[in-house]
């Protein structure tokens, strides 16, 4: 017995021997006889497996005084940030006539666009997901998770959509049951019909369409720099269409923009963000609700964030995101019960219902036989805000995704985020529409006033809502850090070249820069520059991320083939091996069997 053990040890350790050089020299094989990529690129020589050219993240940085910057992206990104804050401080009407008049172009020449590119992106998440790559691993075979699961979706919230969904949860289904979407018809004000369909639009505007956009730039941030070595920036996802170039001109101007989009789109939650702590705070303590205020506490909040950018990932942004979370779903919960539950209850499960059943038109509605411009402030905001937040999320989750595969991550970034989205909107949304439906409470009038003071208009209904005002504010404020801190990571790794560990200094003047262009565009003209900033960066953005989802495909097919080869490879060994062992086994028993009949 011992002897039959130590032969199948032996075994063993001969098919590892063997499958371990088998795969090495299939992985060679596999490389050097690939299809070349010729489709946009420069070079049709370039493939994703190139070795001449490359560069270490941070290579050609400038280091000193704390910094240590990628030159053309930090300088460019930061002269035009410098120029666009003094040209709102000094001509702040003219400022605000400036942003009005583009959000309305774009909005009503451009608004189509943005709704196709959002169910690109979904299609694009699915076919991922579900087509032949889905098992590919981020970060290799041997890769595993750096955070639980619990810690990675808190993570996922918290930058997602933290203050936005605190900001609107309220306000945005009291606005829709006031004005029905166009798209449902001539539906009466306040009526059961405008619940429904004010719901379902909530849904719509904070479901998978912006969780699809995330899960996409997320995915080929992740698979390029953890599989490929390539420095984490958006510029490395380009890099089977245009090859070493990233390095240089176009992978410079991919990040600025990344920068550009990011800080906007940062500044907009953070802006939002702030104008809802002013509300709470004036409803607690009487202090005016005002830009000055707000400008204000932008600058105190940024300084809370330097204290969670020095402690790090893991000490600072993972551990408010867990504290953060459980403070929201106890908030959640209480409302939940305080509130009209069976209501709730009820109306997540029709209104999921509801929003499935209405998705495809609400997807590709684009207003044309209405002479309307109602998506303008609703939908394409939402659309082109989520992509403009796109670098900044996306590159945030693919930091902190390490380890899981295709699948994994592209339905764990999409449905978890969604349903939760879909339950904290019931909760909030569901109980406001009750006490506005049913004559309890006045939330709406509050609400075609000053958006940001809805939430605690409707804690006004409900039992302790001094204290309960008090957690909405800091959760806000928890929120806001959060954010300013991930978002500040993420800026620092597109102006650092793609370094993760750049210096603390870096990130703290990153911070004060996204708390600085918020205050700049409150000043320039409150929530319509927030939005207008949004969709003004957010449109070229588009156009890059779509080709993003090309060259993403380009490179998971070029790791698929790959893989595919050396799979293919090393089931042909192990069969040789057994083949070789079961002949091995035939004819010894043959000889035992010979010698026994001499005998």
């Amino acid at each position: 017995m011992d002897e039959e053990r130590r032969q199948q040890l032996e075994s063993k350790k001969v098919l590892a021997n063997k499958l371990r050089k088998a795969e090495i020299d299939a992985r060679k094989k596999a490389i050097k006889n690939r299809q070349p990529f010729k489709g946009l690129q420069v070079r049709p020589t370039t493939s994703l497996f190139d070795k001449a050219g490359r560069q270490e993240p941070g290579e050609n940085n400038w280091t000193g005084f704390g910094f240590d910057i990628h030159p053309q992206v930090t300088l460019i990104s930061a002269i035009l940030l410098v120029v666009f804050i003094s040209l709102t401080l000094i001509y702040p009407e003219v400022a605000e006539k400036s942003f009005a008049g583009m959000m309305d172009a774009i909005t009503k020449n451009a608004g189509w666009f943005f709704i196709l590119a959002a169910n690109i992106f979904i299609v694009a998440a699915l076919y991922f997901a579900f087509g032949k790559f889905g098992n590919i691993k981020l970060g290799g075979n041997d890769a595993q998770p750096e955070f639980t699961k619990f810690g990675w979706y808190a993570m996922l919230l918290s930058a997602g959509m933290g203050i936005g969904l605190l900001f609107w949860s309220v306000g945005e289904p009291i606005s829709h049951l006031l004005t029905p979407s166009p798209m449902f018809g001539n539906i009466a004000s306040s009526s059961p019909e405008a619940v429904q369909a004010a719901m379902a639009t909530t849904f719509f505007h904070w479901g998978v369409h912006p969780w699809a956009i995330y899960s996409v730039v997320g995915l080929g941030l992740a698979f390029f720099a953890f599989n490929r070595g390539l420095p984490l920036t958006i510029r490395s996802v380009f890099y089977p269409l245009i090859g070493n170039k990233i390095y240089g001109f176009w992978g410079n101007l991919i990040d600025v923009l990344s920068v550009l989009a990011t800080l906007t789109g940062l500044a907009t939650s953070l802006g939002l963000g702030v104008a809802q702590i002013n509300a709470g705070l004036n409803y607690l303590f009487g202090i005016n609700i005002s830009i000055g205020i707000q400008v204000i506490l932008i600058v105190g909040i940024t300084g809370l964030a330097t204290a969670s950018v020095v402690m790090g990932l893991d000490g600072g942004v993972k551990r408010l995101s867990e504290i953060n979370m459980v403070l929201a779903g106890v908030f959640m919960v209480f409302i939940l019960i305080a509130g009209p539950t069976v209501y709730i209850l009820s109306g997540f499960t029709q209104n999921i219902g509801y929003y499935l059943s209405n998705l495809m038109e609400m997807s590709l509605w684009t207003e044309t036989f209405r002479d309307t411009n109602w998506q303008g402030a609703w939908t394409i905001f939402y659309w082109a805000w989520w992509i403009s937040w796109s670098p900044f999320v996306g590159m945030f989750i693919a930091r902190i995704s390490k380890g899981r595969t295709v699948r994994e991550f592209i339905l764990g970034v999409l449905l978890v985020p969604s349903l939760l989205s879909f339950f904290w909107m019931s909760v909030f949304g569901g109980t406001a529409t009750y006490l506005q439906t049913n004559g309890i409470g006045d939330i709406a009038s509050v609400v075609s006033k000053d958006v940001s003071i809805a939430l605690f208009a409707m804690l006004e209904y409900l039992p302790w809502t001094q204290l309960l005002s008090a957690i909405g504010i800091i959760l806000v404020t928890v929120f806001f850090v959060t954010s300013s801190d991930s978002g500040s990571l993420v800026v620092d790794h597109l102006t650092s070249g793609g370094k993760l560990d750049s210096p603390v200094p870096q990130r703290v003047f990153w911070a004060v820069m996204e708390g600085l262009v918020a205050a700049t565009l409150l000043m320039g003209g409150g929530l319509s520059a927030l939005q207008t900033a949004s969709v003004l960066t957010g449109l070229p953005f588009a156009i890059i991320l779509l080709v993003l989802i090309f060259s993403l495909n380009v490179g998971l097919n070029q790791e698929y083939d790959v893989e595919e080869a050396v799979r293919k490879r090393l089931q042909e060994v192990e069969e040789a091996h057994f083949l070789n062992e079961a002949i091995t086994a035939a004819v010894q028993d043959e000889a035992l069997v010979g010698n026994e009949n001499e005998y």
